[in-house]
């Protein structure tokens, strides 16, 4: 059964812009250790700000998908992009944003995830469909 579905567009030149003037408070607000650590292993290749982007995207989409937006105690750093040892990606959600999904499953279900993330420079997509099974 569906519970929720979320997507999202940005413009990598958005999060630039931002990223320009506080990346520091930006980056440390926004995003966990393991988005940052994969994040800043592509900062050499200039890809670092697309790698954000994508994973704000996933973010916004999530939240949408709770049906809360970042509201009702779902903050940024509740909703984490992890990939897979096949590098698929998924989330992984702590704090509001776990609270939340709990209270939408049905008795007896448990929650799957499933994230979709693609790019067509400069613009990313994420795409955001819960489950209960």
């Amino acid at each position: 059964m569906i519970i929720g579905i979320g997507s999202d567009l940005l413009d990598v030149r958005r999060v630039e812009k931002v990223m320009g003037r506080f990346e520091a408070r930006f980056i440390a607000r926004c995003f966990t250790p393991v988005e940052r650590a994969k994040a800043e292993r592509r900062r050499a290749a200039g890809t670092h700000i697309a790698t954000y982007a994508k994973r704000f995207a996933a973010k916004e989409a999530c939240s949408k998908a709770l049906g809360t937006g970042f509201n009702h105690g779902v903050f940024m750093k509740d909703i984490g992009v992890v990939n897979d040892e096949s590098g698929a990606p998924s989330l992984a959600l702590t704090g509001g944003a776990l609270a939340r999904l709990e209270a939408l499953m049905p008795e007896g279900t448990k929650p799957k995830i499933h994230l979709t993330l693609t790019d067509e420079p400069p613009i990313v997509q994420a795409f955001v469909i819960i489950e209960a099974v």
